[in-house]
């Protein structure tokens, strides 16, 4: 299938059964079309998805709202339950909470109420897939229809609910050519309401004459495996990189799931299994929400493309595998993502977004953000609260604590590694997020929370946005109601919904590593033929983020003797929040370009400072420090190499001799 980007424009529709405005001014096509209405006494979404052959049913999340790449231009519904409603981004179920679950609620025992879609080409039309909501809010049948131009012709009754909640596939006798296509209830059960899920599945007839259809065609050179993967298959593929290249490569896990499945992640380096001083470490994960997948599937591309281009010779992928330790974790919630599936926009878009024991992972960590405020607010001197590290509180530890397996697992491991910079692919959204993820002020739902390396964290965001293909184009369609694209595809996270206890936040203030997310595709669950595309859409930025990981200053902390002195604080002039060095004293602080006053610092040292300029060009700018320890660490040896004596016992000692010598006369 070909793409276009498209945008939507609201619609109206009224009692009289007028149709919704043209949901776009270019001649394009699209694959998936979500409507979603909102006004009095109505509420709810209709989804509408095409798929490339009728054995194949493709359908996304109602979160999201599938890519532009599908043949529907057009929906329009008319229903007597309102007198005023809107087309709103062509969404189903925005929301987790969403009281319609992505589903199309309307009118009461209304034979007069339709939607339909415009191809706005000719199109060999299926079948379609129903589902009610659940098996009080649900069709007993419906009229279908089709047209080529405004002359309606029926099809059949089709009694489609002979399952109330479960999919219902019906394909058509013979496919029909139209452009459009009516879906228009007939009878209902005993609530009298509609409240429906909709998949049409077509083919877009071949259109030489398009000039928008071929020109957004974008086909893939790489000889990657395109398909989607369980939990065995995706073990089964790292295995096969490993193999390939074994000498760049190590797979490891860093735990198990509530379910016992391991978390693997692999690691991809000119010397894996070690750090290597002055080497900075990078992360990537993905599948933190289970029915997010598309990142899922990008990481094992990533994988498989790296291994294969180090191995022909690419020069890029060389340098960044002998220069970084790249770590890369595809599936943090595999049990979510068993329960989840291809078009789970037909079971409710939450399934699978949750551990198994109904954790949101993303959000599990502690909540850091109100101890550092809270301790800023009450002025407390650096020597009680620190601006970094902070340290994760004792309930939290706690074996009773509402914290899943999996995101102990995670903590364990990002407090192993000295990680730098790392990113969590998420899906339902084309944008990039950073800290903060949470408000500052209480009961605010959105507001700019910027940390204090704000600058940094939106050069971060902007160099992946920047290189996506459809991020950052102001031509293209909404994902939902907010145009990312006009903030040049990033977003502070505060600003956009506010969240306690996110891994962006924690990762910020409990270890060096900068994290962001990236909401890599408007579809969670794309359909496997569209996931060559998405990785066009997503591999530039992939690497082109990774390679950040070298912007800003690195060196080693060292003792008089040349040792490397580990857990030593860097602190930047102007900027409140410091990093450690790891455990053979080297750092990596990312930084913007610029001139910075430096200091290095140790418990038992003195401090050393020093100016470090770091220059436009991709390549950390080394500032090493060595610092001697300090008076009072020198009295603690010796205090420690006379068995703790207290330092003043030789004075004691003397002033009791004298006063001996003085009651003795001499």
């Amino acid at each position: 299938m070909q793409r276009v980007a498209s945008e939507f424009a609201h619609g109206a529709f009224h009692s009289r059964c007028a149709a919704t405005h043209p949901l776009s001014s270019a001649d394009s096509d699209l694959h998936s079309v979500f409507w979603d209405v909102r006004g009095s006494n109505l509420s709810g979404s209709a989804s509408f998805t095409l798929s490339t052959s009728p054995s194949t049913i493709k359908s996304v999340t109602a979160l999201s709202v599938a890519r532009c790449i599908s043949i529907v231009k057009r929906a329009s519904a008319c229903t007597r339950a309102t007198k005023k409603a809107a087309a709103s981004g062509l969404q189903a179920g925005l929301y987790e909470d969403d009281l319609y679950d992505g589903a199309w609620c309307a009118g009461r025992d209304d034979p007069l109420q339709w939607f339909e879609v415009d191809a706005r080409r000719l199109t060999k039309f299926t079948g379609v897939v129903t589902q009610g909501r659940n098996s009080l809010w649900s069709v007993d049948a419906f009229f279908l229809l089709y047209f080529l131009s405004f002359k309606v012709v029926p099809l059949t009754v089709y009694p489609t609910w002979i399952e109330k909640e479960i999919p219902v596939r019906n394909i058509f006798p013979a496919p029909v050519v139209a452009r459009y296509i009516r879906v228009n209830p007939r009878s209902w059960f005993g609530s009298g309401s509609i409240c429906m899920r909709v998949e049409i599945l077509g083919c877009p007839m071949p259109d030489p004459n398009n000039y928008y259809h071929r020109r957004n065609e974008v086909i893939t050179t790489d000889d990657l495996d395109f398909r989607h993967h369980g939990y065995k298959e995706m073990r089964q593929l790292m295995k096969v990189v490993n193999d390939m290249c074994p000498n760049i490569t190590r797979i490891y896990n860093i735990g198990k799931s509530h379910s016992g499945l391991k978390l693997y992640a692999i690691e991809i380096s000119d010397n894996p299994g070690e750090h290597e001083v002055g080497e900075p470490e990078f992360r990537y994960t993905a599948g933190s929400h289970g029915n997010e997948v598309l990142g899922r599937e990008l990481l094992l591309l990533l994988m498989q493309f790296m291994c294969l281009e180090y191995l022909s010779g690419n020069q890029r992928i060389r340098h960044l595998v002998e220069e970084t330790r790249i770590h890369l974790l595809p599936s943090v919630n595999p049990d979510g993502y068993e329960k989840a599936f291809e078009g789970s926009e037909l079971s409710g878009w939450s399934l699978g977004r949750w551990s198994n024991d109904g954790i949101d992972i993303h959000h599990n960590f502690p909540d850091l953000n109100s101890i550092l405020w809270e301790a800023e607010a009450k002025k407390w001197p650096p020597r009680k609260m620190l601006n970094h590290h902070v340290a994760i509180p004792e309930w939290y530890q706690s074996k009773n604590a509402s914290v899943a397996l999996e995101t102990r697992a995670l903590i364990a491991w990002m407090e192993k590694m000295p990680f730098v910079l790392g990113g969590n692919l998420q899906g339902g959204e084309l944008v990039v997020t950073f800290p903060y993820d949470r408000t500052r002020s209480q009961w605010v739902a959105r507001e700019q929370t910027p940390t204090p390396d704000d600058h940094v964290f939106r050069w971060l965001a902007f160099s992946y946005a920047s290189t996506h293909r459809l991020m950052t184009d102001a031509n293209r369609r909404v994902c939902h109601t907010e145009d990312f694209a006009k903030e040049d595809g990033t977003i502070n996270g505060a600003s956009w919904h506010t969240a306690a206890g996110s891994m962006n936040d924690f990762s910020y203030l409990h270890t060096n590593c900068f994290e962001l997310s990236m909401y890599v595709g408007c579809d969670k669950f794309p359909h496997e033929s569209e996931l060559p595309e998405e990785w066009e859409n997503n591999r530039e930025s992939l690497l082109v983020f990774m390679e950040q990981v070298h912007r800003g200053i690195k060196g080693v902390v060292r003792d008089l003797q040349g040792r490397g002195i580990a857990n030593a604080t860097i602190s930047v002039e102007g900027i409140s929040h410091d990093i450690r060095t790891a455990v053979d004293g080297d750092y990596w602080r990312l930084l913007n370009p610029g001139e910075y006053r430096v200091t290095a610092r140790a418990e038992g040292y003195g401090l050393s400072s020093k100016k470090c300029e770091v220059g436009y060009e991709m390549g950390a700018t080394r500032c090493d420090f060595t610092i001697g320890r300090s008076n009072l660490s020198r009295i603690k040896e010796i205090m420690e190499k006379f068995n703790k004596q207290p330092i003043r016992l030789p004075v004691r000692q003397l002033q009791a001799r004298r006063s001996r010598e003085r009651r003795l006369g001499t």
